[in-house]
């Protein structure tokens, strides 16, 4: 494997530059003092603010855009090996590392590299610290997977040895990171095109652990069923956290929530109430989440106090049960969730939100994780009174298993839910400007482009 000598500053070049996290990587470079370049399949806002900084992009992916003077290429997973660039640097004899590797590599530049990893909550935890870090002002380096208000951005570049990221199992891609603080926040079954089962996803989460440093710190939960499994593969300190039974270094006493469903519990340190904890954001999941934040922000010496403070003051990010406003009495909600349980986490907690009808509007990711778990989706929906369902979005694949939408609503009907599909964006809209009344909750859930049917409903 290609390893960087970040003292000499040589050009890299990036496939899918566009991407959230490619162009946060390419403009970590570029402030280092590489030269930087890349490609994408289509402008966009990202790729127009790279343009700004002095990358050039290239529109369109050819193995003309290499040129003779590219030192290193990167690539996602997505990128197979037939593509016209890789296939291209390969041929051309310029070493291609994959994007896990160099975000592995930036890492050991750090003194505290924090990584977090989890089936779900990867984005809110990694946001919340970073909050945390910033109000602390222990000026950390911020790469994470939505765009979060504080930094007004998916990327903080900052000056000091503090680096926090989200680190996902997806193709073991966190393998090749470099951690000084894990964290684990939950390990359930997901990405099944790559695992083959939940044993073989567990393994994953140990080999991350297993990645520490003997002086680095292991932040796990202990509600995950049986964790000492994953502890065992490391040597480093183990910090846990949890909302169950289990005897927790951090954990939340007397929960309650406002008519928002924002929530409010006793911060337990060590068994001993450390202060009450307040959230402005929804749901008992982003709890889970805020103990994940205050573990690890006390792992790195933030004073509790500070730790209170930040998260009273914590708004969310982008596409995490975010309001994006209302019409004619009707609140629009949207919200990242693609997995049964994060389904149901998002629903359950719009139950406890002021409604009269709640709306789903649901678009499925992948037409593999559709299939698997077709009948957990649609179990997880019946928490909405009223389900509206687009097409798959295939994402990186192709519809192999001849699944579709027809067949969520087919199970969604057999348990008695008032369900509908439709094949355009256009065709839902008219639906749910007919249907929806004052006072109707309606979210848009989903990975993939759903965003789009609530900003065109509210002219945004």
């Amino acid at each position: 494997m290609y390893k960087i000598d970040f003292s000499n500053k040589i050009h890299v070049y990036f496939i899918g530059i566009g991407g959230i996290s490619m162009s946060a990587l390419a403009e970590i470079l570029l402030t280092k003092g590489f030269t930087v370049s890349g490609s994408d399949s289509r402008e966009s806002d990202l790729t127009k603010r790279l343009e700004r900084l002095g990358i050039t992009v290239h529109i369109g992916q050819s193995a003309e855009n290499l040129d003779n003077d590219i030192d290193l290429v990167i690539y996602t997973a997505a990128i197979k090996e037939d593509n016209p660039e890789l296939a291209g640097a390969h041929s051309f004899g310029i070493p291609s590392i994959p994007r896990a590797e160099l975000v592995g590599q930036i890492m050991k530049n750090y003194e505290v590299a924090v990584g977090v990893a989890g089936t779900h909550g990867k984005t809110t935890t990694t946001s919340m610290i970073s909050h945390i870090l910033i109000d602390n002002d222990s000026d950390p380096t911020v790469l994470v997977g939505g765009m979060l208000k504080k930094i007004e951005g998916n990327l903080r570049i900052g000056k000091s040895g503090n680096f926090v990221t989200e680190a996902c199992e997806y193709t073991n891609s966190f393998l090749s990171f470099s951690p000084t603080v894990a964290v684990i926040l939950n390990i359930h079954a997901d990405h099944m095109d790559f695992f083959k089962d939940i044993q073989d996803i567990r393994q994953s989460f140990r080999n991350f652990a297993s990645l520490l440093p003997l002086d680095g710190t292991l932040i796990i939960s202990s509600d995950i069923e049986d964790f000492d499994y994953i502890t065992q593969g490391t040597d480093a300190r183990i910090v846990t956290f949890g909302t169950g039974l289990h005897n927790s270094d951090y954990g939340a006493a007397n929960v309650a929530y406002d008519e928002f469903a924002n929530g409010h519990y006793d911060l337990m340190e060590n068994g001993s109430f450390a202060g009450r904890i307040s959230l402005k954001v929804p749901g008992f999941h982003n709890i889970q989440d805020s103990l994940a934040a205050v573990a690890t922000a006390r792992t790195m010496g933030v004073p509790i106090d500070l730790i209170i403070q930040s998260l009273a003051a914590y708004e969310g990010c982008d596409r995490r049960f975010q309001f994006k406003g209302s019409i004619k009495g009707i609140t629009v909600v949207d919200d990242y969730a693609h997995h049964p349980d994060e389904i149901r986490a998002t629903l359950n907690t719009a139950r406890k939100y002021p409604h009269k009808t709640l709306w789903c509007v649901f678009q499925p990711h992948t037409y593999t994780r559709t299939s698997v778990f077709l009948k957990d989706f649609a179990s997880a929906l019946t928490l909405a009174d009223k389900v509206v369902l687009t097409d798959i979005y295939a994402a990186r694949e192709k519809n192999t298993l001849n699944i579709s939408s027809k067949d969520l609503l087919d199970e969604l009907v057999k348990l008695g839910k008032e369900a509908y599909h439709f094949q355009s964006f256009d065709d839902i809209e008219n639906f749910l400007l007919e249907n929806c009344i004052n006072g109707d909750l309606l979210i848009t859930m989903g990975a993939g482009d759903v965003v789009l049917i609530g900003e065109r409903l509210l002219g945004q």
